[in-house]
């Protein structure tokens, strides 16, 4: 009975149960069949479907549209296609960017402008491309294979504008980008501001050669009265000095120049203002190439109403010589000639802040007489120093009245706010100078000083001088020039004056007032516009040109232009 029972539920296996599990298997497999087949339908619809929705946006036509949605199968199996699908993307990516140009031009209001006429050919140029009947009939509606020669045909004409538009765009860019507007403002303010700078630079260097360099006239003018010492000997003979040079009472000048025009204008414009002429007494220091036509011409043009005129050589102070004078000695350094003789033309524009330094005056003992004045004029109790490039407009004998209170200097003083103060002259990080001056001193100005030499001689001026220059051989002080000495010299013994006796900058500063000019008793060109130079101030020149003596021969043979 066991046995029954289990051949039963084997038998119920084998038969009916069996075909029922079998038959439902067929039928998934059936169902998962069709659902395949219906899906590999409805994907291969989908991919080879044109869509007929509008693209406004879209430059290039509908039938581009059509050409990106084909099937992959044909992509794939078609190279040339796949290739000119690139280019095709390439032009519409550029086209996108034109038009996006073109829209902020409208925005901007440029629709006149040249730049939005060309972003909308543009445009346009790359849709008719398309459209042309070869490249459309052959690349764009065509289901067979592509032709090459065509392909490469449409593809060189779309890189020619893609290469257009780029270059276009980058052009009309900086219209449009607000960053590269300011950068290009930038550059441009940078690149102008060098060719100021550089412009500046040549033009002090000019003026620079300008006012170093002798003029011809002035060489004419030493030549005429050295040939004229030549052929009439007898008329120049060396007379005894005046006792007048030596008469205390008397009002004396010291002019220290190889300039022969520029110290017959100075002391002829003193004479011609001066109340008692016949008490001025005008010592005239030049170098030895100088001498005689500085004699020739003050004996061919004796100054008028009874003044004194004594002509010296440097030379003629044998008291001056290296041993004696620390600058004499270290003129002769080697290293002091170089810096004068080997700084090249082609780099002389670099340094403008010292440039002014490297003037060939500074060579010159004229430039350094002055500290030795007391030794010079040993029965002198006071003298007034005068630079060669002032006019005198008024009486000076006011100045020798004046009390200076035991100091050794009277100056007028050229400070205004923070310019012209020591710091401006001297170099305050040397421990020497930052210990013993004060930085914020007001300067004063050389060119018409009157000094107290019993004063000098009794501060030892001149020693402290010597002192300083000694410790400056290296120029570690101070640079060149012979104000920074001064102003330490004289630094605790300068007494400040009316600044009315002396007006400066006519050389150099054209905003001067002529009413402070008329009120001046001095004027002073100092600066490389020279009266006598052609770059002279024109509103200025004819104040130093009306005591020029245009009478002199030589003058007019000389053709100084004045």
């Amino acid at each position: 009975m066991a046995v029954a029972v289990r051949g039963s539920r084997g038998g119920g296996g084998s038969g009916f149960g069996g075909f029922s599990l079998r038959s439902f298997f067929s039928y998934r497999i059936f169902v998962s069949a069709m659902f395949s087949l219906l899906f590999i339908a409805t994907l291969s619809v989908i991919l080879t479907t044109n869509p007929s929705t509008p693209h406004h946006d879209s430059a290039l036509p509908t039938t581009g549209n059509a050409y990106m949605r084909r099937t992959f199968l044909a992509l794939n199996s078609d190279p040339l296609k796949t290739r000119l699908d690139l280019i095709y993307k390439q032009a519409n990516d550029h086209v996108t960017l034109v038009n996006a140009y073109a829209a902020y031009a409208r925005k901007l209001k440029l629709e006149i402008s040249r730049q939005m006429r060309m972003f909308d050919d543009l445009a346009s140029n790359f849709s008719d491309l398309q459209m042309k009947p070869g490249y459309r009939t052959a690349l764009f509606e065509s289901d067979g294979p592509l032709d090459e020669d065509v392909l490469r045909h449409f593809e060189k004409e779309v890189k020619d504008k893609i290469k257009f538009a780029r270059l276009m765009i980058g052009e009309s860019k900086e219209n449009y980008d607000n960053q590269l507007k300011i950068q290009k403002l930038k550059d441009t303010i940078f690149a102008v501001n060098e060719l100021l700078i550089k412009a500046k630079k040549n033009g002090a260097f000019a003026s620079s050669i300008a006012a170093k360099s002798i003029p011809k006239s002035l060489h004419c003018l030493a030549m005429r009265l050295v040939e004229e010492r030549i052929s009439h000997p007898e008329k120049y003979k060396e007379e005894e000095p005046s006792p007048e040079f030596e008469d205390p009472s008397l009002y004396h000048y010291a002019i220290f120049s190889d300039n022969i025009i520029a110290v017959s204008v100075v002391v002829r414009s003193v004479v011609n203002n001066s109340n008692e002429p016949w008490r001025h007494v005008f010592h005239v220091v030049t170098d030895r190439m100088n001498l005689a036509p500085m004699k020739v011409w003050f004996k061919m043009r004796p100054v008028e109403r009874g003044a004194y005129v004594e002509v010296k050589a440097v030379e003629d102070f044998t008291f001056l010589n290296s041993s004696y004078v620390p600058v004499l000695r270290q003129l002769e350094s080697a290293k002091l000639q170089k810096f004068y003789f080997e700084n090249r033309a082609e780099n002389a524009t670099k340094d403008t802040q010292n440039m002014k330094y490297r003037n060939p005056k500074y060579l010159s003992m004229l430039n350094h007489l002055r500290f030795y004045l007391p030794e010079m004029y040993p029965k002198l109790h006071k003298i007034l120093f005068l630079d060669d490039d002032v006019v005198v407009q008024k009486d000076l004998t006011g100045l020798w009245k004046i009390d200076l209170d035991g100091k050794v200097n009277g100056a007028v003083e050229t400070c205004f706010g923070s310019f012209h103060r020591y710091a401006q002259y001297l170099n305050f990080s040397h421990p020497l100078i930052r210990e013993r001056f004060n930085p914020r001193a007001c300067a004063w100005a050389y060119g018409m000083n009157i000094f107290d030499l019993d004063a000098w001689r009794q501060e030892k001026s001149t020693e402290q001088y010597h002192y300083w220059q000694n410790l400056n051989e290296d120029r570690t002080l101070w640079k060149l020039g012979t104000l920074p000495p001064g102003l330490i010299t004289f630094y605790s013994t300068t007494k400040s004056l009316d600044k009315s006796w002396h007006v400066l900058g006519l050389g150099y500063n054209p905003s001067i007032s002529m009413d402070e000019i008329r009120k001046a008793a001095v004027i002073h060109y100092n600066g490389n516009m020279k009266p006598w130079l052609d770059v002279a101030m024109n509103q200025y020149k004819k104040l130093w040109t009306y005591y020029l003596d245009n009478d002199m021969e030589f003058v007019q043979m000389c053709n100084f232009g004045l």
